[in-house]
């Protein structure tokens, strides 16, 4: 009696679409399956959802928290069900999955954008200098500590300044030297630059991927005074000593220690485990989807979206808008079987905040090819540009995006270069 009892509790749940995430890939793309007529689930934890992008912006004292969240409630379709679980497994083969609670969805389609996991444990001392509200030690890459890169800033008086890139993929991966240059304009502005010896230590072996606007971010940080340390991964934080610890990535076994003032810190990124673990993941735990169709390449009914999948290219919003498209129309036309015929060309986008005024537009492909929507040089610093960030793209991604109907720049790219990208 008791065991019949026990099993009956748990629910069973049937729908076409299952979205497994409710951040921007899964809130987006709820939006056009439901204006569609499907029947959708999403399967979400929060009751909060963030616009990201807003971080960056947060941490030099230019936007506050508030402005960047709504409750999830807000942002998704009332047609679609919300369950506000989170996944415990995947059952590719019984085309299902179970929640934590222990209820069990079963879908036609399923859609996985979960994006990626803080790996604060990755670096020693890292969680414990965030949460001491006294260190000098912040990240823009968390709600639960942006607020204190601002405090940090407005509290430095002079000594290193260190900014970190990890060894390991990270949603936008321009944001850690973002807030390089935003405080080294903060400083400027406070008299207080030639107080300062500001490092953008990263793992990577260039400042950025795509040479056009490598070459202009080197010769800013040249013209404004920032040492850039490629191939340097931190390991370790001593917040009591002011002391941190990096591993040389091309000298074995060999480390340097330096001593701060103020670090911004970008902790090191994975797939959830339950990604990791499972059938659906590549050999280092990212959804395997075919780079162009965004389709499992296992599972014909499994999608992916956003941070967590394989695709070659830069985790961003701009990303997840271009893809949301694409796997929309291959997803209907999989249901009225049809090919797959829309493809992913990697189109990616960072605005690249250079302080309190200015940006530089990156915009490129999977063949780290600029693809830049507007005709002139999206290279340069642009007040236009740092206006698109900071006002601009708010408002499209809370009225348009989420809403469904941003697909990102394509369209205008074509009518403003007269169809010749």
């Amino acid at each position: 009696m008791f065991s019949n009892y026990f099993i009956s509790r748990y629910i069973h749940r049937n729908c076409q679409i299952l979205i497994v995430g409710g951040g921007s890939g899964g809130c987006s793309m709820a939006s056009k399956f439901a204006k569609n007529g499907q029947n959708v689930i999403v399967l979400e934890p929060n009751e909060m959802h963030y616009y990201q992008p807003l971080f960056t912006l947060i941490g030099g004292g230019m936007k506050t928290l508030s402005q960047a969240r709504r409750p999830t409630k807000t942002v998704l379709p009332k047609s679609t069900t919300w369950i506000k679980d989170k996944v415990n497994a995947f059952n590719p083969e019984g085309n299902s999955v179970t929640t934590t609670n222990g209820d069990t969805i079963n879908y036609d389609y399923m859609l996985v954008a979960i994006g990626l996991h803080l790996d604060y444990d990755k670096i020693t001392g890292l969680k414990e200098a965030l949460d001491d509200q006294y260190s000098s030690v912040c990240t823009n890459y968390s709600s639960d500590f942006v607020e204190k890169t601002y405090k940090v800033m407005q509290n430095f008086k002079g000594g290193n300044a260190i900014f970190t890139l990890p060894n390991s993929p990270v949603k936008c991966p321009g944001a850690p030297q973002k807030i390089v240059y935003i405080f080294e304009d903060f400083l400027r502005k406070k008299g207080l630059r030639d107080k300062a010896n500001i490092m953008y230590n990263t793992s990577t072996p260039a400042i950025f991927g795509v040479k056009k606007y490598a070459n202009r971010l080197e010769q800013l940080c040249r013209r404004r005074n920032i040492t850039v340390n490629l191939r340097q991964n931190l390991i370790n934080i001593n917040s009591s000593k002011n002391e941190t610890t990096f591993e040389l990535l091309d000298e074995p076994n060999k480390t340097i220690t330096m001593e701060f003032s103020m670090l911004h810190v970008t902790p090191p990124m994975s797939p959830p485990e339950v990604l990791k673990k499972s059938k659906l993941s590549n050999s280092i735990g990212f959804l395997d989807v075919d780079q162009f169709t965004l389709c499992h390449k296992e599972y014909k009914n499994i999608f992916g979206i956003g941070d967590c999948t394989s695709c070659p290219t830069s985790k961003t919003v701009a990303a997840v808008a271009a893809q949301s498209n694409v796997i929309f129309h291959n997803i209907i036309n999989s249901i009225n079987g049809k090919p797959l015929l829309k493809k992913y060309d990697g189109y990616t986008s960072c605005p690249l905040v250079t302080g309190y005024n200015k940006c530089i537009l990156a915009e490129f492909d999977y063949q780290l090819n600029p693809l830049e929507t507007f005709p002139f040089d999206q290279g340069n610093e642009l007040k236009s540009m740092f206006r698109l960030k900071k006002d601009i793209l708010p408002i499209i991604y809370w009225n348009v995006m989420l809403k469904g109907y941003w697909n990102g720049p394509e369209s205008i790219r074509k009518i403003l270069h007269l169809g010749t990208q």
